[in-house]
Formats: C-alpha cells, structure tokens, sequence
C-alpha cells in the first residue's frame, strides 16, 4: 500500500509538473505551440528554468497531499521534485 501511495504521488507530481510546463510555454510563448516554445527555450538556453517553472504546481499538490494527511503521496510529489531539480542542474552544467 506504501508503495502505491508513493507511486500515485510521483504520478500527480509528473503530470502537475507536465501542466506547469505547458502553462508556462504557452504564457511566455506568445501564440507559438509548445514545441516552438521548447525548441526556442533549448536554443536560447533557458530551458532549465521553464522547467523549474512548470515544477511550481507540484508545491499545490504537495500540499493538498499534506492536508488531507496522504504523507505517502506527498513524499512521491517531493521526490519528483527533488529528482527535476538535480535533472535541472545537471542539464544547466551540460
């Protein structure tokens, strides 16, 4: 049961993260679709923070988890968003 728990909240914290991410492309895209906005970001060297910019929703949903006493789903939420962090800084050092 622990282990579902753990992985329902990595889930929730991929697909919050993945939301995040569109949001922000498609407000700093100005009209053009995701994939431009992406391609833009990864050329233009900034890609690293559009991401850390889409993980803003996992801290809603870590926090809806907390207040419903779910700890499990919250922990799986804080390790996708501990594991984009290093996968931001390890990109933004290559």
């Amino acid at each position: 049961m622990i282990k579902k728990d753990v992985f329902i909240g990595m889930l929730v914290g991929l697909i919050a993260n993945g939301i995040g991410l569109f949001l922000t492309a498609t407000l700093l895209g100005q009209g053009d679709d995701l994939l431009t906005v992406i391609k833009a970001a990864a050329r233009e060297g900034f890609l690293g923070k559009l991401i850390s910019l889409g993980a803003i929703l996992n801290l809603i949903a870590f926090f809806v988890f907390i207040r419903k006493r779910q700890d499990y789903k919250a922990r799986g939420v804080l390790l996708i968003t501990v594991f984009i962090a290093v996968f931001t800084f390890l990109f933004k050092l290559y």
